[in-house]
């Protein structure tokens, strides 16, 4: 059963204070063992890229359910505390400038997971394709600055980014193994505050056919396309032609196609991109350019892409700012040094690891 709602995340300032994100840290790695050990690296990765679970499991380490750092923070300390070595699971980019780092950190394992060209460019292209499509195919006002990319030496992956509009903010999760294609309903789940009124989603089901007139619309040429602009810049489709009218979710934008636009347009032409997916991956395929070819798809063709916004939502031992609870570094401490103690018993054979799951249970439940 699929489980929606909605959750805060407004943006909060400040840094997580040093002794809460070094036991957040020590936290983390503890867990992520026991899930290695337990169930292997692509269930790890399937914990990760659930927003519940993600949610829940920010707020176990010490972090305000509702806060924006709450993903941020997170993947911080997933990224110091997940050892590529013990678990062959790496985890790489960050916030800002450090995720445009992740094709970099993603080169520098390849000899540590014995991972092929191949395998490095795949991995390179999904992280560059995820950003992408969240940036430019989900047209929801959020604008990308934090990108988490996680791989295990296998090749599986799983992707946790944030972007941010008015303050709050909204975390959209990916797995491999539930991506078929990049622009075809690629999320394992996308959390927000809110649900936006008009989003742009030109990778749900329902745009499937603007998915293929906008493929058609590039195939056919750059001239075929300026038809119904003008030659100084934008002419609205609303003006084109009298018999047009504009539906009430599509607001009238300064969609500019423009000279450089148009010049975009022509080496798509020339690439001939046989899908939707190779015509998002070309350079300079931004937002502008797909919200024009959806538009011309829907109001000349009758293709009408989806306008559903695609958000779902997703304290054991307080938060950083006190809410609802401060933080007991007593219990936190005791809680890093119980679940370390149950991995060295479910190492010693399966008669001592059911005891030590037991111990586990019993300490949670208390």
């Amino acid at each position: 059963m699929k489980k929606t709602g909605t959750a805060n995340l407004p943006l909060h300032y400040g840094r997580t204070p040093r002794w809460l994100f070094n036991r957040m840290v020590s936290l983390a790695s503890e867990i992520t063992e026991i899930l290695v050990y337990e169930y292997g690296q692509r269930e790890f990765l399937r914990r990760i890229s659930n927003p519940y679970w993600f949610q829940a499991f920010s707020c176990v380490l010490g972090f305000d359910w509702h806060s924006s750092g709450t993903t941020t923070t997170t993947c911080g300390a997933l990224k110091i505390a997940v050892d590529a070595e013990k678990f062959g699971i790496k985890v790489v980019g960050g916030k800002g400038k450090t995720s445009r780092k992740t094709p970099e950190e993603i080169e520098e394992t390849a000899d540590l997971f014995s991972l092929s060209t191949r395998d490095v460019e795949r991995l390179k292209y999904a992280s560059k394709m995820a950003a992408k499509v969240d940036n430019a195919c989900v047209q929801d006002s959020y604008q990308l600055y934090h990108h988490c990319f996680i791989f295990t030496e296998k090749g599986d992956w799983a992707v946790v980014q944030q972007g941010m509009s008015d303050r709050y903010a909204r975390r959209y999760h990916w797995i491999s193994e539930n991506v078929n294609e990049f622009v075809n309903e690629p999320h394992s789940g996308i959390c927000a505050d809110r649900f936006e009124r008009e989003t742009l989603d030109m990778t749900a089901k329902e745009s499937e056919e603007a998915r293929k007139i906008s493929v058609d619309l590039v195939n056919d040429g750059p001239e075929h396309i300026s038809r119904f602009f003008s030659r100084d810049g934008q002419k609205l489709l609303l003006e084109f032609d009298r018999e047009f009218t504009m539906p009430s979710h599509h607001p009238i934008l300064d969609i500019d196609i423009g000279r450089d636009g148009m010049k975009i347009l022509k080496k798509a032409y020339e690439i001939q991109p046989q899908n939707y997916e190779e015509l998002i991956a070309l350079k300079g395929m931004g937002p502008k350019r797909i919200r024009a070819l959806a538009l011309i798809s829907e109001l000349v063709y009758g293709a009408e892409p989806s306008w559903r916004d695609p958000a779902k939502f997703s304290f054991a031992h307080g938060g950083k700012d006190g809410h609802p609870f401060p933080v007991n570094k007593r219990i936190y401490d005791k809680s890093i040094e119980t679940l370390r103690d149950a991995i060295e018993k479910a190492k010693i054979g399966e008669k001592e690891k059911l005891y030590a799951i037991k111990r586990l249970r019993d300490f949670i439940s208390d």
